[in-house]
């Protein structure tokens, strides 16, 4: 463990990156894998920094920059993986009910619209949210310990 709280910011950015890919195509470009992700990158957040040495202003902007640059390449991932398809507007003759996504709306349009929210937008947002969380639980663990 030592190992890990000790490697430079770029290579421990580096291997979040790689099992964020990972990840990825675990859910096989639905990003759940991902977002589940955010609880021990959290933890690994927090646990580099020493929260009994920064003010609690520092600690809390280090721990959101660290969150966002988080779901930041996770947004960039989905919108890598889920822009292409937005090209099937273009085909008139493209059946979107058979496209495989759920209908979640009952139509094929707005249930297409919706996932792509669904996978570019909100799922780093959620991804963002288990982050902070797990950084939450971990800081305040250290606190009481």
């Amino acid at each position: 463990m030592r190992f890990l709280f000790s490697l430079k910011i770029g290579w421990a950015f580096a291997i979040y990156a790689l099992i964020d890919i990972l990840c990825a195509g675990l859910g096989m470009g639905v990003p759940f894998f991902c977002i589940v992700l955010g609880l021990p990158v959290g933890w690994v957040i927090v646990r580099r920094l020493d929260p009994h040495l920064l003010s609690t202003r520092e600690m809390l902007r280090k721990v959101l920059n660290g969150a966002a640059l988080t779901a930041a390449f996770t947004f960039l991932l989905m919108a890598t993986i889920w822009l292409s398809s937005l090209l099937m507007f273009r085909d008139p003759g493209m059946n979107l009910a058979n496209y495989g996504m759920p209908l979640i709306l009952f139509d094929p349009l707005p249930s297409f619209i919706g996932w792509l929210v669904l996978m570019i937008i909100i799922s780093p947002f959620l991804q963002f949210l288990l982050t902070l969380f797990g950084a939450h639980l971990t800081w305040w663990r250290s606190l009481v310990d």
